[in-house]
Parts: C-alpha cells; sequence; structure tokens
C-alpha cells in the first residue's frame, strides 16, 4: 500500500517547509525527522488512524525506519494506531482531574457507552480514551472531545448529554 499523491505531496510540503538550517543535516538540507509528526497528523487527519501500513509508507518516504516512525506514534496519545468511533472522549487522569471528581464522571461515560478505556461502541459511534493530560487543569475534571479537540470542563456526571452531544 502507498500513500496516496496528495498526502504524499502535504508529507512532502511539510519536509520542504522546514526553516532551512533548523534541524538541517550534515547536507544543510531540512531533516525530515523534523516532519514526522505533521505526517501522522496528516494521515490521521486523512484516514482517521495511523495504520502499519501508513506507519511503513511515511518511513519509506521520510527515509526512516518503521520503528523509528512507530516510536513516536505511540509516545503521543493523541495519534491513533488502531482504528477509533466517530465521536471521540478523551477523558484525563490527570492529578487535578482525579482530585475533582474524575472518578464519577469516568464511571457514568462508562454506564452510559457500556465501554472501558481504549473501546469502541459496538455500533462505531463512540470511542473512550483514557489520557494523562489534557491540560485543563484549570478546568478539572476535564476532557477532550471531537476530532477537533475541544476541551470541555469543568464536568460532573450530569453533564454526560452535554459531553456527548458535543463529542462529534
Amino acid at each position: 500500500m502507498s500513500l496516496p499523491e496528495p498526502l504524499a505531496a502535504d508529507i512532502r510540503h511539510a519536509v520542504a517547509s522546514h526553516a532551512p538550517g533548523v534541524g538541517a543535516g550534515s547536507d544543510g538540507n531540512a531533516d525530515p525527522r523534523g516532519a514526522v509528526l505533521e505526517a501522522l497528523r496528516l494521515v490521521q487527519h486523512a484516514e482517521g488512524w495511523v495504520s502499519d501500513y501508513r506507519v511503513a509508507d511515511i518511513a519509506a518516504l521520510l527515509g526512516m525506519t518503521t520503528a523509528e516512525i512507530d516510536n513516536l506514534a505511540t509516545f503521543y496519545s493523541h495519534i491513533f494506531r488502531r482504528r477509533v468511533g466517530k465521536r471521540l472522549i478523551m477523558l484525563c487522569d490527570g492529578a487535578s482531574c482525579y482530585l475533582n471528581g474524575a472518578d464519577a464522571l469516568r464511571d457514568a461515560v462508562q454506564a452510559r457507552l457500556g465501554i472501558g478505556f481504549g473501546e469502541t461502541t459496538p455500533d462505531g459511534e463512540f470511542t473512550l480514551l483514557n489520557v494523562c493530560c489534557v491540560g485543563g487543569c484549570d478546568r478539572a475534571p476535564a476532557a477532550v472531545t471531537g476530532r477537533d479537540r475541544r476541551l470541555c470542563g469543568p464536568l460532573a456526571p450530569g453533564d454526560l448529554d452535554a459531553l456527548l452531544a458535543d463529542a462529534e
């Protein structure tokens, strides 16, 4: 499987967009390693997740190994290495959220959807993920929803309908 040409062109553009001299290799050209996250983001935006095939495609395009690409892809919780549902709910399990009632919110979401963390509802509608921090400690307990990553909070179990509606 190979990258569709428009997607490959976008990734090549991301590599070329690195300022000369910044992250440059010994030849003075931009280092394609600086574009790995952008390449992963572009693939995920186009296809909803990053498959093993796409990891191999990105590696070939950037002149890197699949292990190097996979290491980065699996490090970031916002890069999905498995298919996800149409709607995403990423609940924060950071200290601020934990101290402000995230357990009750988690329990309510899991009971309503009938799934645990890392799972997708049988109809493919919702995927529930836990992430170590969503950067919303001032809004704890917080979540990030939807493909455009909206920060929601503070949340309570009573906000469940709004949270699920916001996850589009």
